[in-house]
């Protein structure tokens, strides 16, 4: 995933700023949320944002996802993150770039059980993203990265989203050229596979 940096993007639910928002969405994430290779009016973040908005559900989104970014990235990107929005919400969509680094699950499961602790301490409930990488990697420290998500989950009593690339990934045609990024066309399906597993967690 490359290490373009791109701006932190809030999007508004609604035209009218004086709407009250119920529920505020952090999505801390690396490229595949950060619209790598497109603009950012493609990305599923936004997508997202614009269906809520139509469906005038109170959820507003704040994209705090930055290409190329690590769980050190977001460990230490987070508390400003939620000082600044304060979200009601957060989903954590971090670690493969960690892992295409080939850094200790160890480290990474650490970096990510913390980020959960500093959001629950402001009474933020969190969701984490399941992410997945090239078997490549050798069997072994795939399955120990994999498991990394599931383990955050149970131990922390969290919801996990499952990987919104696993149909996608396996389409060439809806995969950039990188075969890592996703194309503006698999943007809506990511959208539309994450909205009701979210709204699941989210709405009452």
């Amino acid at each position: 995933m490359s290490f373009v940096i791109l701006l932190l993007f809030p999007f508004s639910a609604y035209s009218d700023q004086q709407k009250i928002q119920e529920h505020k969405l952090l999505v801390l994430g690396d490229s595949l949320s950060a619209a790598y290779g497109l603009t950012q009016q493609q990305g599923w973040v936004y997508l997202l944002q614009n269906a809520w908005q139509k469906e005038e559900r109170a959820i507003e989104v704040v994209n705090g996802a930055i290409s190329g970014d690590t769980t050190d990235g977001g460990l230490s990107r987070l508390p400003r993150l939620l000082d600044l929005h304060k979200p009601t919400h957060l989903l954590i969509e971090l670690g493969g770039n960690d892992a295409l680094q080939g850094h200790n699950p160890k480290k990474i499961r650490a970096n990510i059980n913390e980020m959960v602790q500093l959001a629950k301490a402001q009474n933020v409930e969190v969701m984490i993203q399941a992410m997945q990488i090239p078997t490549n990697y050798g069997r072994r420290y795939t399955q120990m990265f994999t498991q990394i998500y599931a383990d955050v989950a149970e131990t922390n009593g969290i919801p996990l989203i499952p990987f919104f690339l696993e149909e996608i990934a396996l389409k060439p045609e809806l995969m950039q050229n990188d075969g890592i990024h996703p194309t503006a066309e698999a943007q809506p399906m990511i959208k539309d596979f994450l909205k009701p597993k979210l709204e699941q967690h989210i709405l009452p």
